[in-house]
């Protein structure tokens, strides 16, 4: 299994260290040619905005926009911001997710937190959620399944098909499920026949 980090800004490294913990071949994305024979991708946290442009300047926005149709795809916070079609601002996007989002929903960086959710199809357990100027999903379309809330309801974790995105960040944490949840969408793909996970 192959599974690609895009690595323009962000804590890509991050990302990279967990799937390699699990055995997974990880990849950074910088350039469209990156993307060749990738089972997967994730869009890490950072920056949305700084994402967006970067990936249209490296030639990727309309290339990962393609890839998007048969490519699972995994968005953290600045990532998942990344893949919704209305974002409320005019940056550039993905948009291949039927969400709307509403961007540092939390508030700045001082009201960061961290909270424990109930994450479903994620087994084993609440997951430990860390939320750094976090957006929430203020509207998903009928194909998109909302998978997580936090304490106030708030929407901060769905799943459409094959594309799954999370307003927190599961990579700076000691628990690898979420990424486990993710391998397990790879491998549902029908472009991957042959995938497996150690552990």
């Amino acid at each position: 299994m192959k599974i690609g980090v895009l690595a323009l800004q962000g804590d890509f490294e991050e990302h990279c260290a967990v799937l390699k913990g699990l055995g997974v071949e990880a990849r950074e994305v910088r350039l469209p040619r990156d993307l060749e024979d990738l089972d997967g991708l994730i869009l890490p946290g950072g920056e949305s905005t700084t994402i967006g442009k970067l990936a249209r300047t490296y030639g990727l926005l309309d290339t990962l926009k393609e890839r998007s149709r048969n490519l699972p795809m995994w968005g953290t916070c600045g990532g998942l911001v990344f893949m919704a079609r209305d974002v409320g601002m005019d940056q550039p996007i993905l948009g291949v997710m039927d969400m709307v989002v509403q961007r540092n929903a939390f508030g700045r960086q001082v009201d960061s937190f961290e909270e424990d959710l109930e994450i479903t199809g994620v087994e084993g357990g609440p997951f430990h959620g860390v939320f750094i100027r976090a957006p929430v999903i203020v509207e998903v379309g009928p194909g998109t399944e909302i998978i997580g809330r936090v304490s106030d309801g708030r929407v901060v974790a769905v799943r459409q098909g094959r594309l799954l995105a999370t307003s927190f960040h599961p990579e700076l944490t000691r628990d690898d499920r979420l990424h486990r949840y993710f391998l397990g969408i790879v491998q549902e793909a029908p472009c991957l026949t042959s995938a497996t996970v150690n552990g």
